[in-house]
């Protein structure tokens, strides 16, 4: 049987779609090394801890910023019921074209993460029920985190969740100390866990309840 014959969800078809991800990632990252915050993608234990903020049930909606290559997008979306919406804002434009092809169950909008509200309004959404980021914080200036935090604040409801990776290392800089500041300024609950199962090992903020 050759690859094309395949069967949908085939270790074949994982595999090809899991170097396509690295493939796309890493060419990304060499061209703009300001896009991404590492060299791979993140690990499926990242992901499981990350799909723990999703509502299962109902009909929620989720949004990933700077979703990349999907590395976190296949365990919110197993997580999510029938009938959510899962959308995926991502500024490069390769990532774009792989996440089209490789997710389509995602709802795909090639933007800026600062223009969360404006996107979500083009998109007939008023409130989402979790933001998840991948954006990579540590790089951004001041100015750049405190106004996608407060985005992110507007677009969730009373009781939404926001949640932001950050790679361990970078966590003594400057603007990750900011950032950490930004969190505990836009947001009432800011809890923090560690996935050790990842290269670098990943810091997540888990924050509810957003000061707006």
């Amino acid at each position: 049987m050759t690859a094309q014959q395949q069967p949908t969800g085939s270790p074949v078809q994982a595999l090809t779609g899991k170097l396509a991800e690295y493939r796309t990632f890493l060419s990304t990252a060499v061209r703009n090394p300001h896009m991404v915050g590492a060299a791979t993608p993140t690990s499926t234990a990242v992901a499981a801890t990350v799909a723990q903020v999703v509502p299962s049930t109902g009909s929620p909606v989720v949004v990933e910023l700077g979703p990349g290559t999907g590395s976190l997008s296949d365990g919110i979306h197993a997580r999510l019921p029938e009938g959510a919406r899962h959308l995926g804002i991502e500024l490069g434009a390769d990532m774009v074209a792989h996440l089209r092809e490789h997710k389509p169950w995602l709802e795909v909008v090639h933007g800026d993460a600062g223009d969360l509200v404006s996107v979500l309004a083009e998109h007939r959404i008023d409130k989402v029920d979790a933001v998840v980021s991948s954006i990579p914080w540590s790089l951004l200036d001041d100015g750049a985190q405190g106004h996608i935090l407060g985005q992110a604040a507007k677009a969730l409801t009373p009781n939404g969740a926001f949640t932001a990776l950050t790679y361990l290392p970078a966590e003594r800089t400057r603007n990750a100390r900011r950032f950490r500041e930004r969190l505990h300024e836009t947001f009432d609950e800011v809890l923090t866990h560690t996935t050790w199962r990842n290269f670098p090992p990943i810091l997540h903020y888990i924050c509810r309840r957003p000061l707006v």
